[in-house]
């Protein structure tokens, strides 16, 4: 088994704890099933509810309400209310947002990367089957 590299270079456990605390706190902010997903629904410009619900495969309407109001909580997101009739609601991502670039960049590299190697292990067994 490889061992993942140590952070710096030197492995004391108040950094151990440093570390474990900052990737608790970027999970709180943007982990689980749908804020990323959501994020990325959003990267190409402002979306109604209904376009990011349609957009996201299998988000309830309830749980994507729940989730941009967290994002928006966080800064991630911004609720823009244009008034009229019928009143329109568009989501659209904050500056801030732009601080996951390099987070979804390594994020879906190695998605593709972690795909492939499912894939290939599932054909092995395929292949030392008679």
């Amino acid at each position: 088994m490889t061992k993942l590299k140590i952070h710096n270079g030197v492995d004391s456990e108040s950094q151990c704890k440093s570390r474990l605390n900052s990737i608790a706190d970027a999970l709180y902010a943007i982990g689980g099933k749908w804020k990323l997903r959501i994020i990325v629904g959003l990267l190409h410009g402002t979306k109604r509810f209904n376009e990011l619900q349609r957009l996201i495969d299998g988000i309830s309407a309830k749980v994507l309400s729940s989730e941009l109001k967290e994002l928006e909580m966080n800064g991630f997101v911004k609720r823009n209310v244009i008034m009229g009739t019928p009143v329109i609601v568009e989501y659209e991502l904050t500056k801030y947002a732009d601080t996951l670039d390099g987070v979804l960049d390594k994020l879906s590299e190695w998605g593709a990367m972690h795909r492939e190697n499912v894939k290939k292990s599932m054909k092995k067994p395929l292949e030392a089957a008679p």
